[in-house]
């Protein structure tokens, strides 16, 4: 009578006593550990009932240390830090800005206790949370008010429904954009209640254009700053300037979505096109709208600033609540905010202005250095340092072009894509550009901190191989 094969299946008990599992318990959990251990032996028996021929069962020890592997490769998280090394600053899938460290310490400091989030200390009555923040954007600004939600893209959606919800909103043909992530600016305006008008044509838009348009249903006048894309040769466009003149004796809300977000001029970085929030207010739009996370080196979050009473309307509406942000993005958005009252500072300390105002010699120093050591790792068969270009963002236009030098990897025996690969998957996790089978690790999104890292992980692919 032939042996029944379940009967060889190791006890979850049995599984547990091998040392490969105990120190698991110990670092991750009994219940977690107990739970994989079940799921995995009823799968197996399951493949024991299904197999046609009798099948050769893993010993104890060698289960144990598969289980042990998968129970490791469930817990590690998927979200953990990265090396960019791809030399986009504002790299949307790496999280674009890295925070300064006053900011983190910030967050760090409001996460650990309870904090002030809707409490005024000094007269112990409820305040708003956007207090937390509000002064440092009228003092940086000029503008009268301000408010914080989420994202831009929320910031847009909830201006339009506050202001403008079943009324007409006059903007440029020309700046109906899509960014990242299929966001798509007339289908925002049509989640919020306003009825888009578009005017003038692709590539040319007067004031004239407006002007017919404007009538009794009209709600307000949009401008749009199209950050990731631009129209050369024969093109026209409408000035803020201008929008304000014709709203002005229409009582028409001039709102000027200027994206990216600088609080500084960025034209010192070679970036004359980018728009300041403090200019917009001082030529007159009622409201201006922009991102915490990409120019200003903040959190995610979006940010309206304008008149009193603009502000104050959508900070009314029931959608306020839905985008609101919580205690840990307005400790790090004030941080960064204190920041930049002194520029100089500002460029030190948040890191996004630091890698912009990074010399190209510092950059080429750190390359020269960083190739031999690389070089020298058995996986690799050259590692050159190479003056390259790169960009501000992912989506930029092809005009923020950002000049710097990397370190070119070229592997021994595997294939660069594999290479990449392995780099992605260490610790710390590495994300480099893959191009003309090289593997680019670009400087100009590295700390200096992280250089030894760089090499400690190149070091360790002969080791990864050879498991």
């Amino acid at each position: 009578m032939a042996t029944n094969p379940l009967r060889n299946i190791p006890s979850v008990n049995e599984l547990l006593e091998n040392p490969h599992l105990q120190a698991l318990i110990e670092k991750v959990s009994r219940h977690a550990v107990v739970t994989r251990v079940r799921t995995i032996l009823d799968d197996l028996r399951q493949e024991v009932q299904n197999a046609a021929a009798d099948i050769k069962l893993p010993s104890v020890a060698e289960l144990a240390e598969n289980i042990a592997h998968r129970i490791l490769q469930t817990e590690r998280p998927s979200l953990r830090p990265v090396i960019n090394a791809t030399g986009v600053l504002l790299h949307t899938g790496l999280g674009r800005a890295p925070l300064a460290e006053e900011a983190i310490a910030e967050m760090a400091a409001v996460a650990r206790d309870y904090a002030s989030v809707e409490l005024d200390l000094a007269g112990g009555r409820r305040s708003q949370r956007v207090e937390a923040v509000q002064d440092l954007l009228q003092e940086l600004t000029g503008a009268e008010a301000a408010l914080v939600v989420n994202n831009n893209a929320g910031a847009t959606m909830l201006a339009l429904a506050a202001l403008a919800a079943g009324r007409e909103v006059i903007v440029s043909r020309g700046q109906l954009i899509e960014i990242g992530g299929s966001y798509r600016l007339p289908d925002v305006m049509s989640a919020s209640g306003a009825i888009l008008r578009e005017v003038g044509t692709t590539n040319k838009t007067r004031i004239a254009d407006y002007e017919q348009a404007v009538c009794d249903q009209t709600g307000a006048l949009l401008l749009v700053h199209p950050s990731n894309f631009v129209v050369a040769g024969f093109a026209e466009s409408v000035s803020l300037a201008e929008l304000v003149r014709l709203g002005r004796p229409h009582n028409l809300p001039v709102i000027h979505d200027i994206g990216s977000g600088a609080l500084i001029d960025f034209a010192q970085f070679g970036f004359s096109d980018e728009p300041l929030a403090a200019a917009s207010i001082k030529q007159g739009a009622d409201l201006v709208l922009f991102s915490g996370d990409k120019l200003l080196g903040g959190p995610q979050c979006g940010i309206l600033i304008g008149k009193r009473s603009h502000v104050e309307t959508i900070a009314r509406h029931p959608l306020t609540r839905a985008l609101r942000v919580d205690k840990l993005t307005l400790a790090a958005l004030a941080a960064t905010l204190r920041l930049y009252r002194d520029p100089e500072q500002a460029k030190r300390s948040i890191p996004l202005l630091h890698f912009l105002s990074t010399p190209i010699e510092n950059l080429k120093g750190r390359a020269e250095r960083l190739a031999p050591q690389m070089a020298a790792c058995q996986a690799i068969a050259k590692a050159e340092a190479v003056a390259d270009t790169t960009y501000l963002g992912g989506g930029s236009v092809p005009t923020q072009q950002l000049a710097t030098w990397c370190v070119a990897l070229s592997p021994r025996e595997m294939s660069v894509d594999k290479l990449a690969a392995r780099l992605r998957a260490g610790k710390p996790a590495i994300v480099g550009r893959v191009r003309d089978e090289r593997l680019y690790l670009d400087l100009r999104t590295i700390f200096p901190r992280q250089d030894l890292e760089l090499v400690s992980a190149v070091q360790a692919l002969a080791d990864a191989e050879a498991l």
